[in-house]
């Protein structure tokens, strides 16, 4: 399989070097060449198989012609040592728990994966790799957890000085060994676009390895496809007799828009998904550009759903280029929600009062959209992207039950300061801790 840029500026590449190089030269994101269709076969006994299997198949079908097959399956087995159940909350309502792996996070399943991608094409390299994630919430602690005292990788997780949770943080700052922290004085979208800067700095690029863990990175966001194929099979094995031959209606919480690209891909690739239900907190840049054609970035704020505080998502790239740049195919594969926090929390105490089911503030936004959106005689279901737990004062004070609160961060980060309207200050500051960090 061969990569290319959605600018369309650089030239193709293996997937050994989008992986390991995580951006293209010219700015873009890379993407595969084609997108190969599942045989229908596969669908027939979907509904009997694990979740490695599936995996496995889904990812043999993309990229089985680029790693050998023992060892792909060996590292689709070794990123599922969890599972991920579908439950029940109404007759046509189920929630898919991506929250069962180490970090209690769906980014979990991504991170370990990309992880094991990265150790297997690392091992002839004279000089370590250096990891670079933003984070808005999940991601920081999954990729640290994922990379954790992987020989010859360094992680560096930059995240924002305000909007992620105390366990959030604690996730990657408390670790150590070559997990380096580094918080920036700014937004996510800040974080991100220091991380995009120092993938085009040619400097930078000559003195050291460097990639992402980010949704940015192609195998960062292709596993993420493996849990939709999984959900349809237990969908299926459930009621297989009401199930739509339309297919089913996923609704997802989008922050940075890697969980709804994945979703995409698994369609083309043959997944049976009638549409998707985008569900924003009140940072709806992307709902906007859903109902109207037109995207406008905006400088996100903090919300109770930190890990959707996202005004220029960077997968929105992906996706356009997926349609082709036209709005209309997109605004009815698609339909699109944005919530307040008093709407979001409205929606926690909803879900805990009428079916006592206790969600973290994303997987309730996403309820809360399916449930409008869904219409009579479709299956819905909506994904739970993080545990509870993760939001222990809130989703306790909305619910009235006790939920173990996180453990306290540690402390010693290191600061960067960055000015919005220069990032070249930033970008420097950063070039000085990784090249200095080894």
């Amino acid at each position: 399989m061969q990569f290319y840029s959605t600018n369309r500026q650089s030239s193709q590449a293996s997937l050994e070097e989008a992986v390991m190089t995580g951006l293209p030269a010219d700015g873009g994101l890379y993407m595969p060449e084609r997108i190969p269709l599942i045989p229908r076969a596969f669908f027939n006994n979907i509904a009997e198989m694990s979740i490695r299997d599936i995996a496995y198949v889904v990812a043999s079908t993309m990229l089985g012609d680029d790693i050998d097959a023992a060892e792909l399956k060996d590292i689709v087995y070794n990123t599922f040592t969890f599972d991920i159940p579908l439950r029940k909350i109404s007759s046509d309502i189920s929630v898919l728990e991506l929250f069962h792996g180490p970090t209690l996070a769906f980014k979990d399943i991504g991170a370990r994966f990309l992880a094991r991608i990265i150790s297997h094409y690392s091992r002839n390299l004279d000089k370590p790799v250096n990891v670079l994630v933003a984070t808005s919430g999940d991601s920081g602690g999954a990729v640290a957890s994922g990379f954790h005292r992987v020989p010859g990788v360094r992680v560096f997780v930059l995240y924002p000085e305000r909007g992620l949770s105390a366990k959030q943080r604690h996730q990657f700052t408390s670790l150590g060994d070559n997990v380096i922290p580094i918080e920036v004085l700014g937004t996510f979208d800040d974080c991100q676009r220091l991380v995009k800067e120092a993938f085009v700095d040619q400097d930078l690029r000559r003195k050291l390895n460097i990639t992402s863990a980010n949704s940015i990175n192609i195998c960062r966001l292709l596993p993420q496809m493996f849990y939709y194929f999984y959900a349809y099979s237990q969908l299926l094995s459930g009621q297989p007799d009401r199930i739509d031959s339309d297919g089913v209606v996923f609704s997802v919480p989008c922050g940075n828009l890697g969980n709804l690209t994945a979703g995409l891909l698994a369609r083309k690739m043959g997944l049976p998904v009638k549409r998707f239900v985008v569900a924003n907190n009140s940072n709806d840049s992307f709902t906007r550009f859903v109902r109207t054609g037109h995207f406008t970035p905006a400088r996100p704020h903090h919300s109770i759903a930190c890990a959707m505080d996202v005004g220029n998502p960077s997968n929105l790239s992906r996706i356009t280029d997926m349609y082709n740049a036209a709005p209309a195919p997109i605004s009815s594969d698609m339909k699109a929600y944005s919530y307040s926090d008093d709407e979001i929390a409205d929606s926690i105490a909803d879900l805990y009062r009428s079916h006592r089911y206790i969600a973290d503030p994303h997987a309730a936004t996403a309820y809360r959209a399916l449930a409008e959106d869904l219409k009579d005689g479709e299956n819905g279901i909506f994904l739970a992207t993080a545990h509870p737990a993760k939001f222990a004062d809130i989703v306790g004070r909305i619910t009235g039950t006790e939920i173990k609160n996180p453990q306290q961060d540690s402390t010693g980060c290191i600061s960067v300061r960055h000015d919005v309207p220069k990032i070249t200050p930033a970008l420097q500051a950063l070039k000085k801790i990784l090249i200095t960090s080894t």
